[in-house]
Formats: structure tokens, C-alpha cells, sequence
């Protein structure tokens, strides 16, 4: 419930007229209601979380949408140097992503009485796994197309929003930067940049940055305490095989 709030949220924020191929929730009744329906969602979910009389799993959870907030704010900057920063990227991808999946991943270890050892693990699990997919969805927004993401392609850019791909791009070609303080108002300093990002790593960093992070999920994984249960095996490989999806996506 608090991604779908998030993503209700976005969406407005965004102007967007399209969620994964269907018409956006603000796009079918305007904004005002789209912002009340995930106004809705988060405090049904604040509800539940409050019934499960667990403060530390509902400090994490409050902590998720602290995140969310930040995250938001941060890539409303203009300013040059954060979003040409890859450290501020990361920081606000773990704030926009990631958190969610780690504290999630978190709390069901709590939930269910873990040593701390084990609410680490599937901290690092969550925040990697969710960085990982978050690089790889930046990547597909350059090499996706509009069917497959259920979004317009080159979304991010032209909304001015810099991510991994043209971050490593950047620090191949720093002339690029200009091109992105001119702003892509102009649809030429679109094509120009795409050039720039043709002509260098930038696509093949990102994709070997998101399989580092999936990596280390995996890790994190294989660091769990050892069981002979097959349902908990069973439930280890598809973790597993999660973070092989996540980086192997088209969509």
C-alpha cells in the first residue's frame, strides 16, 4: 500500500497520463483525487502497521516514507552539481527505492523474532536488491520502448531527471554537462546528449553497477543461517533467482 501511494503520488507529480501501459489514476479523475487516494492507501497502511503493536517495525516503516519524501524533494533539484552527482543519484535512489524493499525485508525479520544478524541480511538484501532494480529501470528508459515500460521512453531526461547512464556518460565526455545545464526544453539538447550517451560506456556501467548490487543481494542470501528445511530452501532459491530477474528484466 505505500508503494501504490507512492506511485499515485509520483504520477501527479509527474504528469504522467500512463502506469505500465493503462491510463494513470490522475489521468482518469485529476489530481486532487489522485493525491487523496494514496493520502488513503498510506494511512490504511499506517493502520496495519499499528496493529501489529510492533514500534521498531513501525519506526521502520515511518522512516520508508521519510524516505520517499526526501527522495522526491532531492530529484526536484535544478541545481547542476547534484544532479550531475553520482553519490547524490545513489542516495536518492536508495531513498526512492530501495529503502522500501530493505526495511521491508527488515521488518519480516523482526516480525518473526530473527537475531540481528539475520535482520541485517535481509536489509542488505532489500537495499540491493532495490538499487539494482532501479538502475536497471534508468537503463530501460534509454532502451526500452513505450509498449514495454508502459511509459513514454526517454521519460526521465526529457523531465530533466540525470540517472546512472548519463552520470558515467559525464565523466567520459565532461562537455556533456553543458549540454544538460542548457536544459532539454529544446529537443535538439535531447538528441545531443543521446549522442554523447551512444558514443560511450554509460549503458554497459550502469548494467554492470545494477549485476554488482544484484550480486550482493545474492550474497547476502547465501550469508543466511543454514537450514535443512526444504520450504526454506525453496524460498532461498527464489530470492535468488529474484535478483537474476531483476537485472534481466525488458520491462
Amino acid at each position: 500500500m505505500i508503494h501504490v501511494a507512492s506511485l499515485l503520488h509520483d504520477d501527479v507529480l509527474d504528469d504522467a497520463d500512463t502506469r505500465r501501459g493503462v491510463p494513470s489514476l490522475n489521468y482518469c479523475v485529476g489530481n486532487k483525487l489522485s493525491v487523496l487516494a494514496g493520502d488513503f492507501l498510506l494511512s490504511r497502511a499506517l493502520v496495519a502497521l499499528a496493529s501489529l503493536k510492533n514500534t521498531e517495525v513501525l519506526t521502520l516503516l515511518a522512516t520508508v516514507v521519510e524516505h520517499l519524501v526526501t527522495g522526491e524533494i532531492m530529484q526536484m533539484s535544478n541545481a547542476s552539481e547534484e544532479i550531475c552527482s553520482m553519490d547524490r543519484y545513489m542516495k536518492k535512489t536508495f531513498y526512492k527505492t530501495a529503502s522500501l524493499i530493505a526495511n521491508c525485508c527488515k521488518a519480516i525479520a523482526l516480525l518473526a523474532d530473527r537475531e540481528t544478524e539475520v535482520a541485517t541480511l535481509a536489509y542488505n538484501y532489500g537495499r540491493n536488491l532495490g538499487l539494482a532494480f532501479q538502475l536497471i529501470d534508468d537503463i530501460l528508459d534509454f532502451t526500452g520502448t513505450s509498449a514495454s515500460l508502459g511509459k513514454g521512453s526517454l521519460s526521465d531526461i526529457r523531465h530533466g531527471i540525470i540517472t546512472a547512464p548519463m552520470l558515467f556518460a559525464i565523466e567520459e565526455f565532461p562537455q556533456l554537462k553543458e549540454v544538460i545545464n542548457r536544459g532539454f526544453d529544446n529537443p535538439a539538447n535531447v538528441d545531443l546528449a543521446l549522442e554523447y550517451l551512444g558514443n560511450s560506456r554509460g549503458i554497459q556501467r550502469a548494467t554492470e553497477l545494477a549485476i554488482e548490487h544484484a550480486n550482493l543481494a545474492a550474497t547476502a542470501i547465501d550469508a543466511l543461517p543454514q537450514s535443512e528445511d526444504d520450504n526454506v530452501r525453496i524460498s532461498r532459491r527464489a530470492l535468488v533467482e529474484l535478483t537474476h530477474i531483476v537485472i534481466t528484466r525488458t520491462k
